[in-house]
């Protein structure tokens, strides 16, 4: 995927657009993120690793794509996975690592299929920026993580403002939903491309 492709998918106007693109991009996504230098699924599994621990534990990869969180949270032990994508074409290539136990189709928007409470922890990175899973994703996340769950998501620091993260950050605290508990310094997503792209990391407990 070239530059203007990226720019294609920051500028989706609606989920259906959103969906069409990835599920175009899916046969050479991970080629081109990997070649890029792309970080976020090993991040992303490395800090839920660091704050949850038990591996036993039942965990959601949210907007899970071709399933690289998924497949590196199962090398470092972890075989409770379930993962979620609006992309359809996207969740046949998850479904290939075999590293889930299930995967749904879902619009994060809208809502989860899964049971309040259903999950120990929830990864979900590169899901947040423009064009993308909108701020009310959070709050189902929430929903779906039982108390004392941990959860890890990436927002962009050029964009989260504007996108309308920041209320829903603040109400999800103040409400005692979760707190957060760690937040990664500022970095690059990807390592080779990108170089003013930069992100966030959090990390949050939920209540």
């Amino acid at each position: 995927m070239n530059h203007q492709d990226l720019d294609d998918v920051y500028g989706a106007k609606s989920a259906d657009e959103s969906r069409a693109i990835y599920d175009t991009w899916s046969t050479s996504y991970d080629a081109d993120c990997l070649s890029k230098g792309f970080r976020l699924p090993a991040l992303g599994a490395g800090l839920l690793g660091r704050y949850l621990g038990d591996a036993d534990a039942p965990v959601l990869d949210a907007c899970c794509g071709t399933g690289l969180v998924g497949e590196t949270l199962r090398l470092m032990g972890y075989d409770r996975i379930v993962g979620c994508d609006l992309s359809p074409d996207m969740l046949k290539f998850a479904d290939r690592t075999g590293a889930y136990e299930r995967l749904e189709e879902a619009d994060t928007g809208v809502g989860l299929p899964f049971d309040d409470d259903a999950f120990a922890g929830f990864v979900c990175v590169g899901a947040f920026g423009p064009g993308h899973a909108p701020p009310v994703t959070l709050d189902h996340l929430a929903r779906v993580t039982r108390p004392g769950g941990i959860g890890v998501f990436n927002l962009l620091d050029a964009t989260w403002e504007e996108q309308g993260f920041p209320p829903v950050l603040d109400n999800l605290v103040a409400s005692g939903a979760w707190e957060v508990i760690y937040t990664t310094p500022s970095f690059r997503p990807f390592l080779l491309a990108e170089p003013d792209l930069l992100s966030t990391g959090y990390v949050v407990r939920v209540r």
